[in-house]
């Protein structure tokens, strides 16, 4: 199996700065698209996943590609 890297910094801040650029175009729909891609950090996603639940993080359509790579594809149902 193919292991994915994770993103670099400087990728999250170019996909933060495009999203800005909708944002100041008034595409908030493109905005949210893509910024609900970057991945979720994992201390981030125990904070929902403990306080709101699993299901939030199913319904909100997170990107959860990193937690899952360090953490296994059960994450969510342990």
């Amino acid at each position: 199996m193919e292991q994915k890297r994770k993103m670099t910094t400087g990728e999250r801040l170019d996909v933060l700065m495009k999203a800005e650029e909708y944002r100041q175009a008034g595409n908030e729909a493109e905005a949210d698209r893509i910024t609900l891609g970057l991945p979720m950090p994992l201390y981030m996603a125990e904070f929902v996943k403990k306080y709101f639940g699993a299901e939030a993080l199913i319904k909100g359509g997170y990107n959860l590609s990193e937690v899952e790579a360090e953490c296994g594809p059960d994450w969510l149902t342990r």
